[in-house]
């Protein structure tokens, strides 16, 4: 019945201005390949019939957003459409407006966009054809950049990690790297999403960084050449006494998903493969920083964890029953002692999954409280490549509890400070590896 569901990360604008810190410390990383849609958030599921569903973040006040919609609709918004007026309104604007000439095209897409805004719902949005494709090649999971995650350091634009593969590691960049210039321009100052704007870039364009390396004490100078990034959501290690003394004979696994795209549930099997295979004495699922993904991987990985006929997520709307997903398979990894890390980057399908896992007992949750992305919209094409994006449900755990605006609290709640942050400290992972022990 349903198709591929998907979710890209939204409204960090918006988290910015709320918590200073987030820039830096929350989000863990920035990684260059990804891309900060203002206009998109959430969990994203298509149908044969070409829409898509998004789950998105619901927030504070924002431009075209209407106050007050609560009180009684002036008696001049209740009466008949006349579209005289548009066209009036229209041939006006073509007859006086200073700068001519006036494109059509740019009225009428002016138009659809104001007739969106005028819902007061800052997830309903129009996209004109050129950025409806570039979402839909976003939803894909490839990005072109240099493939390197960033992020502020003590205030510095620091490297976390090049990944493996990508022409920022074939071009030298390691990490904790210190970014003193890019294309020439100093980065003293910079904000973390402008660094991803300047080293983002079309395949085959090159950018050159000047670099600080602390362990050698000298500065290079690295041309990296941008090309298409695939990125790989999933991740497997084992941590033994040589990682975390503590866990003297014991052995952990942990899986790291950083979004849920269409890899991530093949490259979950595999992982769940290896966990089998090594018999660890516990098991963590790290969803820290993860934007979210395809409701389907999303549903998937939670299997792992429940039992046939299991709710995993409810969708809540206001005019007919609730929808149920139901996890379908037997919980291959139920008897793992399992923790869930979650933080304020944590949204959307790593909510729906920590919520399950939380609700159903299979797991414990440590970190911060997740973002909260809760709404649901549906993307429907239009003829000429534009398309609507449309607020239509919310999202529910298994117990019913509400995702939207409140997200999940952890069990164990641990801050990631910014001491920790900028020292390469991880205090979250190692209260998760302790819980194992106690």
């Amino acid at each position: 019945m349903l198709g591929n569901q998907l979710e890209i990360n939204n409204n960090i604008n918006e988290t910015k201005a709320k918590t200073p810190f987030f820039k830096r410390g929350i989000f863990i990383y920035i990684s260059i390949i990804l891309v900060i849609i203002s206009f998109s958030a959430g969990v994203i599921f298509g149908d044969r019939n070409n829409k898509i569903k998004i789950t998105s973040v619901a927030g504070e006040t924002q431009q075209g957003e209407l106050l007050n919609k609560d009180t009684v609709i002036p008696e001049y918004l209740s009466r008949d459409v006349d579209f005289k007026v548009f066209w009036q309104a229209w041939n006006l604007i073509q007859e006086k407006y200073v700068e001519k000439p006036i494109g059509e095209t740019q009225l009428f897409y002016g138009a659809m966009n104001g007739m969106l805004n005028s819902l007061g719902d800052p997830f309903s949005t129009f996209l004109e054809p050129k950025v409806a494709e570039e979402f839909t090649d976003e939803l894909s999971g490839k990005f072109e950049g240099v493939g390197m995650e960033i992020g502020l350091r003590n205030d510095v634009l620091t490297v976390i990690s090049p990944l493996v593969g990508t022409p920022a590691e074939k071009a030298g960049i390691r990490a904790a790297d210190v970014i003193t210039e890019i294309d020439g321009v100093s980065t003293e100052g910079i904000d973390l999403y402008d660094a991803v704007n300047k080293i983002r870039g079309d395949k085959g364009t090159v950018v050159t960084f000047k670099i600080y390396r602390a362990k050698t004490n000298e500065f290079l100078d690295i041309q990296a050449t941008r090309d298409v990034i695939k990125v790989v959501s999933v991740e497997y290690k084992i941590y033994r006494a040589e990682d975390f003394e503590i866990l003297g004979d014991k052995k952990i696994s942990l899986i790291k998903i950083t979004n849920f795209n269409s890899d991530t549930a093949g490259r979950f099997k595999e992982a769940v493969q290896k966990v089998i295979l090594d018999s660890p004495d516990g098991l963590i699922l790290d969803l820290r920083s993860n934007p979210g993904g395809y409701l389907d991987s999303s549903i998937e990985i939670a299997d792992y964890w429940l039992n046939k006929g299991d709710v995993v997520v409810k969708e809540s709307f206001s005019d007919k029953p609730e929808e149920l997903y139901l996890a379908e398979n037997d919980a291959v990894l139920g008897n793992f002692k399992t923790v869930v890390l979650i933080n304020g980057g944590s949204a959307s399908a790593s909510e729906i999954v920590s919520g399950a896992l939380q609700d159903f007992n299979k797991a414990v949750v440590v970190g911060e409280k997740s973002f909260g992305k809760g709404s649901v919209q549906e993307l429907i094409d239009l003829d000429d490549g534009s398309a609507i994006k449309i607020t239509i449900a919310r999202w529910l755990t298994p117990n019913g509890r509400i995702i939207d605006k409140e997200g999940i609290m952890p069990d164990i709640e641990v801050e990631m400070t910014e001491e920790a942050y900028n020292n390469f400290l991880d205090p979250q992972l190692d209260r998760a590896i302790e819980y194992f022990v106690e």
